[in-house]
């Protein structure tokens, strides 16, 4: 009863944050008239329906979306006003507003687009995927071993960006009547060719860990979250070693399914702000504002759920420990990056110091070829060019397919 009457209050907040939300953006495109660029000659969209909580997911993308700009105008069509007036204050590229599917009607009857892109699986994404004349791409937030990566969701678009040669093995064994050669296109990750700024740590000799679990799932197959099963006692015997200092990292979801888990997420920030205060030169850090990505070139180690936070780490080529999910019912299958780094499990995380040592003294080169597995060519720029060329490939292919039927 308690849990449902905490749901209630959730919701009823949430319908009055969205109508102050709704009221204050269109007080502020008002003022300001149309969106900035709301007019221009767009040939991509990148189409964001989702609340803010999800952020995340497009965020990555804004420095690999303003490579293809530079050649192929793109706009951000967001649906949610809470998310548009963030979007408006953050996103590098313009942004319109369009909230009702007439909105949409309207936007895409004026712009010749040649390229929708598509960063989640939200349910709304089909009221866009009804317009004909562009191609629909899913590009994902992330690539990783989750089952959410070989979803039957994706025979709803036309292509599908992934990562490397991975991605391709577990379409073709997840999907049936799937062409993966003539729908899959291997970009690599062309968020990893992004120089991220990093705030500043002490420079005291103390090894880097970063812990970033997942969050909780909203199924059982997807449970891959460790910070409920696995958190306290990594933190603990973590923070009680002076070798390290700790960046405690949360997935921005966490708790958002079951409000446990969020508990249990501000019970490991308490550790590591305790920790802090019985050793003020620890420098621990509880990261919940920052945007991921700097961590990947300033920190020492990671321990990390499945997820894509995993495999962007494996790409650094630095030491890496993954969770084991504690629930018997997550999909986890054999792949080459959980069998060939140390998995955790929940009783063995007590251990987990003596694990790390032995990840960080293990060989670079067995890492190499999983990368290589995973993404591809890896060196700097390669990703992020091979997004442009897809992009635009499918673009004039389309726009010279519109010119020619009129």
């Amino acid at each position: 009863m308690l849990d449902q009457a905490r749901l209630l209050t959730q919701l009823a907040q949430q319908t009055v944050r969205r109508q102050v939300a709704k009221r204050k953006l269109s007080q502020r495109l008002e003022r300001t008239g149309l969106e900035p660029g709301s007019d221009a000659p767009f040939r991509c969209a990148v189409y964001f329906s989702d609340e803010p909580v999800n952020l995340y997911q497009i965020r990555q993308w804004y420095a690999p979306l303003q490579e293809l700009a530079k050649t192929q105008p793109v706009v951000v069509i967001s649906r949610m006003p809470e998310t548009t007036s963030l979007l408006l204050d953050e996103c590098p590229l313009p942004v319109v507003h369009g909230p009702r599917v007439t909105d949409i009607e309207t936007f895409m009857a004026g712009h010749e687009i040649g390229l929708v892109l598509y960063v989640n699986q939200n349910v709304r994404n089909f009221q866009m995927l009804r317009f004909a004349e562009p191609a629909h791409v899913f590009v994902s937030h992330g690539e990783s071993d989750k089952s959410y990566m070989a979803s039957n969701q994706l025979k709803a678009y036309d292509r599908v960006f992934i990562a490397g040669p991975a991605a391709a093995e577990r379409l073709s064994g997840a999907l049936v009547e799937f062409d993966v050669a003539a729908r899959a296109v291997e970009i690599g990750r062309p968020q990893a060719d992004v120089t991220y700024e990093a705030p500043q740590l002490p420079d005291d000799g103390r090894t880097t860990v970063l812990y970033a679990p997942t969050w909780e799932g909203d199924r059982q197959s997807m449970a891959y979250g460790s910070i409920a099963t696995h958190g306290a006692s990594l933190l603990t015997s973590l923070l009680a070693d002076r070798r390290f200092r700790v960046v405690y990292r949360p997935h921005p979801r966490s708790g958002s399914f079951d409000p446990a888990y969020g508990t249990a997420s501000s019970h490991l920030a308490r550790l590591v702000g305790e920790a802090n205060h019985a050793d003020p030169t620890a420098g621990h850090v509880v990261d919940t504002e920052t945007a991921f990505g700097w961590h990947l070139g300033r920190l020492d180690t990671c321990i990390t759920d499945i997820s894509a936070v995993a495999l962007d780490w494996l790409a650094t080529g630095k030491p890496l420990v993954l969770t084991r999910p504690a629930s018997p019912r997550a999909d986890v299958e054999p792949t080459r990056l959980n069998t060939s780094v140390p998995m955790v499990t929940a009783d063995q995380a007590r251990e987990i110091v003596g694990i790390l040592d032995d990840a960080m003294s293990a060989s670079d080169a067995s890492r190499a070829e999983v990368v290589r597995h995973y993404f591809g060519d890896t060196s700097p720029g390669a990703a992020t060019q091979r997004f442009v060329r897809a992009s635009t490939d499918l673009i004039e292919a389309r726009l010279a397919r519109t010119v020619n039927r009129a």
